[in-house]
Parts: structure tokens; C-alpha cells; sequence
């Protein structure tokens, strides 16, 4: 499945961002979505996860009460509401889908990442 990420951009410390990830192949029925991020010089790490339909999600311990992930399976989008975002943030964040929930890098499909930068 081919994915697009898109909503990155430059925002004030405090503010808020939604990313969004889409398909150009119409549908992520029946995979788990999942949202990674990766700073400058750090690997690659797990953010967020949501299952098909979207009753289970999981989130790392550094975004968890400040991010939320949700999707919308009419519209085949996953999206990720980012609040109280600081500098620490500041990361290329990535959609991926994958055949179970996702918690490791270790996914099936990878989406291009859409930049966040968060500065003081």
C-alpha cells in the first residue's frame, strides 16, 4: 500500500499540529496504522498506534496525553493530533500500516515522512 503523510510544518513551542496520512491506492481497510518519528541523529521510533477499525490504540509513554491518532475508514485517513508540542518534538514523522498493531519499526508498509519542526 502506498502512503502519503502530510500536515508537517513549523509551529511555536505550546502549539498544536495534525498530521494526516492517506492512501493513493483507496483503501487501509484491515491494516493497523501506525505513526513513527524520527529526530535528528536518533533512530527511528514508534509514536502511535490505532487497530482496523480504530477500537485499540497505543501510544509511546512521551506522547501519551499529548497526542491522540484516530482514523476515519470512510475516508481511508489516519490522522495525528499533536498538542503541546515542544522542541523535542521536532522529528520527520512517518505513517505505516502493517497486519498487526504496530510497536516496532518493524512494519510492512512505510509512508514518506512529512517534517515537524517546533521551535522555543
Amino acid at each position: 500500500v502506498q502512503l502519503q503523510a502530510s500536515g508537517g510544518g513549523l509551529v511555536r513551542a505550546w502549539g498544536s499540529l495534525r498530521l494526516s496520512c492517506t492512501t493513493s491506492e483507496g483503501t487501509l481497510s484491515y491494516y493497523y496504522m501506525g505513526w513513527f518519528r524520527q529526530a535528528p541523529g536518533r533512530e527511528r521510533e514508534f509514536v502511535a498506534g490505532i487497530s482496523w477499525p480504530g477500537s485499540k490504540k497505543n501510544y509511546a509513554k512521551s506522547v501519551k496525553g499529548q497526542f491522540t491518532i484516530s482514523r476515519d475508514n470512510v475516508k481511508h485517513t489516519v490522522d495525528l493530533q499533536m498538542n503541546t508540542l515542544s522542541p523535542e518534538d521536532t522529528a520527520i514523522y512517518y505513517c505505516a500500516a502493517n497486519r498487526a498493531m504496530p510497536t516496532s519499526t518493524e512494519v510492512a508498509f512505510w509512508g514518506r515522512g512529512t517534517l515537524v519542526t517546533v521551535s522555543s
